[in-house]
């Protein structure tokens, strides 16, 4: 159901969401595939049943689907890839950081948390400046995730911090 584009993209919308809850892992190429539909839905809810998922084999495909050029499917990549947890994702991740929509924003940060890569720290020290509540918070729960300290959003204490890290190596 997923690959015939013939049928309504409200049918591959809900086989990719059915998938997703299922959490087969024979799923995972079809899925993969579905990221490539021509309708935004079966992409996010391909993107979002990876996630569901979580085999490594959709890390690729899934930063990939970060350059979508329907948000929703951007965030629905960054959500999978945080519950993936693969350090592949990164550096794609610490890019979404700078995506035009907050919400695309608000996931990378979050994934980032989830994946716990030193690497972010900083890019995640700039997010706290980001224009968005829900970024901001985000990215504060990510950095207190990875390093273990607790400064909520003050940037001030983050960059202090920082500084005294890198002094240290």
């Amino acid at each position: 159901m997923l690959q015939d584009q013939r049928k309504d993209p409200e049918v591959r919308k809900n086989a990719a969401e059915a998938l997703g809850k299922i959490k087969d892992p024979r799923a995972v190429e079809p899925l993969i595939e579905a990221l490539k539909d021509k309708d935004f839905r079966v992409r996010w809810n391909a993107a979002e049943a990876l996630g569901e998922i979580g085999d490594p084999k959709a890390v690729k495909p899934l930063i990939a689907a970060l350059k979508d050029k329907d948000s929703t499917v951007r965030l629905y990549a960054a959500e999978a890839l945080g519950k993936i947890k693969d350090p592949r994702a990164v550096e794609p991740l610490i890019t979404a950081l700078k995506d035009e929509y907050s919400e695309v924003r608000w996931h990378a940060a979050w994934s980032l948390g989830e994946i716990q890569d030193p690497r972010a720290v900083e890019p995640l020290i700039e997010a706290l400046k980001d224009e968005d509540s829900g970024v901001r918070l985000s990215a504060a729960w990510s950095l207190e995730k990875i390093t273990k300290e607790h400064f909520g959003r003050e940037v001030a204490k983050w960059e202090e911090w920082l500084k005294k890290q890198k002094a240290g190596e």
